[in-house]
C-alpha cells in the first residue's frame, strides 16, 4: 500500500486533485491564476523556492542575447547544445534521479557527492525535484501525481510552481520525514520553525549563495578555457535544457495516449514510454526506469546507450562508488526473453498455416 505520507507531503493546489473521487484536469485559467499567486513573493515569502525556479532560469537569457549577438559561431552553438542535452541531462539524472531520489547507489566519500552536485551549473534545487518524484512514483497517472500527465501540458510545464511545492502545515514528524527524503544530498536542512518561516527545506540565503558560487566557478572555468564567447554559448544553451526538462514528463508519459511499444516498453503499470533522443543524450529510458525505479542503469538493451550509468561507472572506476543497484539481468531475464521466446512462438505458429 502506498504510504499516506506521501499524500500530504505536497501542498494541494486550489483546485484540488480531484473532484468526486476522479482526477480533476483544472482549466488553463485555473492553473494560471495559481501560478500567479505562486510568483507572487509580496503574497507571501514562501512562495521564493517558487519564483527562483523562474528567476535562475531566466537568468540564463542575457548569456543567450550576448552570445547570439556578439559571439555566435555553429561551433560554439554546438558545443552549447551538447553541453545543455548531454551533459546537463546526464548529471542531472544522476544526481537528482538516480542518487537523489531512487538512492541507486552510494558514493564512497562526501567529496564524490560535493563533485557531482556541482559538476554541471545548478539549475534544480534537489528538493523541488526528490520530494515530488517520490510522489510522482507513488501515484505515476493518479490522483496526486504532481505531474499528472492527464492534466495537460501546461500542467506539467508548470508543475513545479504549481504542484510541487511542501505542504505548508507539516508537523514536526511529517517535516521530519520530508527533510530526510534531502539530508543524503548533502543540503542544508532547515528546523522545522524556519521551514515554517519559510515553506522549504533548504533556506533562500544558503541557497543563493551555492548557485552564485556554482555559476562564478564554472563561468570563469568555462572563460579560461574559451573566453567569453564560449561562457556565454554554454549557459546560454543551458536555458534549453532548463526549460525543456519541465516538459520532460509529458512527452516521457505519451503525452496522454498510450504509446507504448511491443519489444521496447514493457512496464504496464503506467504509459510511461521509452524515447529514444532523451534515452540516448542523458540515459533516461523512462520506462525501463518506472519498470526497475531503483536501479542506477536503465538503458537495457544493446542499443540504449546510458550516458547516467556510464558516468556512475566512470566514478565507481575513480573510487567514488562504493555500491549501486543494476537490474538489467534481471530485466532480460524476466521481461526480454520471454517476449522473444513469445515472438518466436508466433512466427513458428504463423509459418505453419
Amino acid at each position: 500500500m502506498t504510504d499516506p505520507f506521501l499524500q500530504r507531503v505536497l501542498a494541494v493546489p486550489p483546485y484540488g486533485w480531484s473532484r468526486d473521487g476522479k482526477f480533476y484536469a483544472p482549466s488553463v485559467g485555473e492553473l494560471m491564476s495559481h501560478w500567479r499567486s505562486r510568483m507572487n513573493l509580496f503574497r507571501s515569502r514562501k512562495n521564493w523556492l517558487a519564483v527562483t525556479g523562474w528567476v535562475w532560469t531566466l537568468a540564463l537569457a542575457p548569456f543567450a542575447i550576448v552570445f547570439l549577438t556578439q559571439f555566435f559561431s555553429w561551433k560554439l552553438a554546438l558545443i552549447g547544445f551538447l553541453y545543455a542535452m548531454v551533459g546537463l541531462g546526464t548529471v542531472n539524472i544522476v544526481w537528482l534521479h538516480r542518487y537523489g531520489t531512487h538512492r541507486a547507489f552510494t558514493f564512497s566519500h562526501p567529496i564524490y557527492r560535493f563533485v557531482i552536485r556541482n559538476l554541471t551549473l545548478r539549475l534544480v534545487p534537489e528538493e523541488v525535484y526528490i520530494v515530488s518524484h517520490h510522489v510522482h512514483h507513488a501515484f505515476s497517472e493518479q490522483i496526486g501525481d504532481p505531474y499528472n500527465v492527464r492534466g495537460g501540458r501546461l500542467y506539467c510545464l508548470l508543475a513545479a510552481e504549481l504542484h510541487q511545492g511542501l505542504a505548508l502545515d507539516l508537523s514536526p514528524v511529517d517535516y521530519a520525514r520530508a527533510a530526510a527524503l534531502v539530508s543524503h544530498t548533502g543540503v542544508r536542512i532547515n528546523s522545522h520553525p524556519q521551514y515554517l518561516r519559510w515553506g522549504s527545506i533548504c533556506h533562500p540565503g544558503w541557497t543563493a549563495l551555492h548557485w552564485a558560487l556554482n555559476w562564478g566557478f564554472w563561468y570563469a572555468a568555462f572563460f579560461l578555457i574559451g573566453g567569453h564567447g564560449l561562457a556565454c554559448a554554454i549557459f546560454g544553451m543551458s536555458a534549453i535544457w532548463a526549460i525543456g526538462i519541465r516538459d520532460f514528463n509529458y512527452d516521457a508519459h505519451g503525452a496522454g495516449k498510450d504509446k507504448r511499444r511491443p519489444g521496447v516498453d514493457f512496464h504496464r503499470g503506467d504509459q510511461s514510454i521509452n524515447q529514444l533522443f532523451a534515452g540516448t543524450v542523458s540515459g533516461e529510458w523512462h520506462n525501463n526506469h518506472h519498470l526497475y525505479p531503483t536501479g542506477a542503469r536503465s538503458g537495457f538493451l544493446w542499443w540504449q546507450l546510458d550516458t547516467a550509468w556510464w558516468l556512475i561507472r566512470l566514478v565507481k572506476l575513480l573510487g567514488g562508488v562504493s555500491s549501486h543497484r543494476d537490474f538489467k539481468d534481471r530485466f532480460l531475464e524476466k521481461h526480454h526473453q520471454p517476449y522473444l521466446q513469445a515472438e518466436a512462438a508466433a512466427r513458428l505458429a504463423a509459418a505453419r498455416h
